[in-house]
C-alpha cells in the first residue's frame, strides 16, 4: 500500500500491550491485499484509520491503527496494532477475494 508511517509514538505501546513489532506492522501495511478504512469506523474521534493486513512474520492478520499527521500531509503516525479477531479476519478474507 506504500504508506509513510512513523512509529515513534506507538512502537512501545504496541509491543508491550499486543506483542506486535514494527516489522510485523509494516508487513501488514505492505500487504497488497490490505484493506484501509479511513476514517476508522470504530474510532470515537474520527481522526484515525484502520488497516487490516497480513504479516508473514507474525503468521497472522493484523489490525493497524494509524493517525493522520498534520505536520506532513500524506503521512501517518503508527498508533497501535494487534492480531485481528474473527470479525476482522473475515473482513480481510472477504476483501482480498474481491481483489482476485
Amino acid at each position: 500500500m506504500g504508506l509513510d508511517v512513523d512509529w515513534q509514538h506507538g512502537e512501545d505501546h504496541m509491543r508491550a500491550q499486543h506483542q506486535i513489532t514494527v516489522l510485523q506492522a509494516n508487513e501488514a501495511l505492505a500487504d497488497p491485499d490490505a484493506l484501509l478504512f479511513d476514517p476508522d469506523p470504530k474510532s470515537t474521534s474520527g481522526r484515525s484509520a484502520r488497516l487490516i493486513g497480513y504479516s508473514p512474520t507474525a503468521s497472522a492478520v493484523l489490525v493497524i491503527i494509524l493517525v493522520r499527521r498534520e505536520d506532513r500531509p500524506g503521512s501517518w503516525w503508527g498508533a497501535s496494532g494487534w492480531r485481528a479477531n474473527s470479525t476482522d479476519r473475515r473482513t480481510y478474507a472477504d476483501g482480498s477475494q474481491r481483489h482476485e
